[in-house]
């Protein structure tokens, strides 16, 4: 199934987007981890494009999208997510996000719920005082020095490679791919999750709701717990062996699971 990929001009400037399947189904809308892009769902767009109309876009600052002139936030993003999907023509959609774009998910569920249909929320984390709290102790987690020898570049392999399955070096190579492409901004998207107050926001979300835990993602999979305890409504699916890189580590897997859960949705 052909994937097709164009831009729409929106307050940010250019953003870029990609899509798969036929126009006239149901949409879904798919939000990528930070800093990656719409290449994360490479994969999964032809599978979920089957059976709806799947848009993976490039978050505004990320891939081939531009970041405008305001500050990066959560709920710019989402607010960008919506004047695409007006620029697209599509009144309701199916949002599905993965870390980062799991966060962006929850903000559109929460402020433009006649919007959003079906909410996936992939190795999300719950953003309450405790993580901002955490998140700050923390070093960064990408930030790298830049070197005249280009040793940094190892430096953001290394840095990433314990959270990958091994043997898959295309997964890392498409990583700092993306990575390459923020321009000094490569925390940005850790910066605005850590700033987003998620608690004062979930309470909002009553569509239907699937949380997927890739097991093996240290980052991610001990918050569907909590997001669970949030949502009462929403059910959590474990994707066996699943990292960090997930929609593009295990696309089959990744999509059987969204279909699965979308499909009986009236």
């Amino acid at each position: 199934m052909k994937i097709r990929r164009a831009f729409a001009d929106l307050s940010v400037g250019q953003v870029h987007y990609a899509s798969c399947g036929d126009p006239r189904t149901e949409a879904v809308l798919l939000l990528h981890q930070s800093p990656r892009s719409w290449t994360e769902y490479r994969e999964v767009l032809p599978l979920i494009g089957r059976r709806f109309r799947a848009v993976a876009m490039d978050t505004a600052g990320f891939g081939d999208s531009e970041a405008g002139l305001a500050p990066a936030s959560i709920e710019l993003w989402a607010s960008v997510a919506i004047e695409l999907l007006d620029a697209l023509g599509i009144a309701r959609a199916h949002v599905v996000g993965h870390h980062t774009g799991g966060v962006i998910a929850v903000e559109l569920a929460a402020s433009f719920a006649d919007r959003v249909h079906g909410l996936v929320l992939s190795s999300t984390p719950y953003t309450d005082a405790a993580f901002r709290r955490a998140r700050a102790e923390r070093p960064p987690i990408d930030e790298v020095a830049p070197s005249a020898d280009g040793s940094h570049l190892a430096a953001l392999w290394q840095k990433r490679q314990a959270f990958y399955p091994p043997g898959r070096p295309e997964l890392l190579e498409a990583f700092v791919r993306d990575a390459l492409k923020v321009d000094g901004r490569l925390e940005e998207g850790h910066r605005a999750v850590a700033a987003y107050r998620m608690e004062d926001r979930i309470g909002k979300i009553a569509q239907p709701t699937l949380i997927l835990r890739a097991a093996d993602d240290p980052f991610a999979a001990p918050h569907a717990a909590e997001l669970q305890a949030q949502l009462a409504h929403a059910r959590v699916v474990d994707i066996a062996g699943g990292m960090v890189p997930l929609p593009d580590q295990l696309p089959e897997a990744f999509a059987a699971a969204v279909l699965d859960f979308l499909d009986p949705l009236p």
